[in-house]
């Protein structure tokens, strides 16, 4: 089968150690993909849910065998803990399997750009200065993923492929789309005051990849939800993948990207000499 050429992926928010962690997606994704950065910005295990009780099934380990896989065979992999993998902070800086363990970083495209690799709960004063309050939203998410999960188990049974209810119910509630505007700019700000091109960060499930010049806002999505990356081709152009919708027209052409989104503006070429 072919297999996707890329230069970097991000990804965020696989939250393995849950039954909702879309984990056959991620694999497959893995498994068709070669890249020489893989970027993993948190929650990709969550510690939060094994305190309630912790659900492991073979999928999990499989995937991390495959990111453990790329490690060994070149693969820059560079793990940022979120909030619900935060224990892992406190080593930040070690390496373990090949598997090197930052608080935050900066990616230079193939293009040159400074893109500022971070998890993104930085922004989310919910979590960061009443964690009681973080805890309780996260209570009510976890209904809306039940409700996704009984919803896709009978699309699964009638034939259909994974759509998220969850997402879908999100981006029509005023305070839930208000919250994400206002996230995205915090995090533009962010960019900002490092003086980088633009951030990647995840911790919001909601992949996006848009331009507010001068800067470029990406959030990498989840595997919760929306089975999404971002990816920097050979050429330094930034794209989202959607694998659960998308993979097919990607593994089995690899040179037409089908409806992944395009590149945004200068991100797609180097800049003019």
């Amino acid at each position: 089968m072919s297999r996707l050429q890329l230069r970097a992926i991000f990804i965020s928010d696989i939250h393995l150690g849950t039954r909702d962690a879309q984990a056959e997606h991620l694999l497959d994704f893995l498994r068709h993909s070669d890249s020489e950065y893989l970027y993993l910005l948190g929650d990709i295990v969550d510690f939060w849910k094994a305190r309630s009780g912790w659900y492991w099934p073979r999928l999990h380990s499989e995937v991390v065998q495959a990111i453990l896989e790329k490690a060994r065979h070149g693969t820059r992999v560079v793990y940022v803990p979120g909030n619900h993998d935060e224990w892992l902070r406190d080593y930040a800086g070690a390496e373990f399997n090949g598997i090197e363990v930052r608080q935050g970083l900066v990616h230079v495209t193939a293009t040159g750009k400074r893109l500022l690799l971070l998890h993104g709960d930085e922004f989310d004063s919910a979590v960061r200065c009443n964690r009681l309050l973080g805890h309780v939203g996260s209570g009510f998410y976890d209904v809306l993923l039940w409700l996704n999960r009984l919803y896709n188990h009978a699309r699964r049974r009638l034939g259909f492929p994974y759509w998220s209810l969850s997402a879908w119910i999100k981006g029509r509630v005023k305070n839930a789309v208000a919250y994400v505007a206002r996230f995205e700019q915090a995090a533009l700000h962010e960019a900002e005051r490092h003086h980088v091109d633009g951030l990647v960060c995840g911790h919001i499930h909601q992949p996006a990849l848009r331009q507010e010049q001068p800067l470029c806002y990406a959030n990498a999505g989840d595997w919760v939800e929306h089975c999404s990356a971002l990816v920097e081709t050979p050429q330094g152009e930034l794209c989202l993948i959607h694998w659960a919708a998308e993979s097919l027209h990607w593994v089995g052409e690899p040179s037409a990207p089908a409806t992944v989104s395009a590149p945004v503006g200068a991100w797609a070429k180097p800049p003019a000499t």
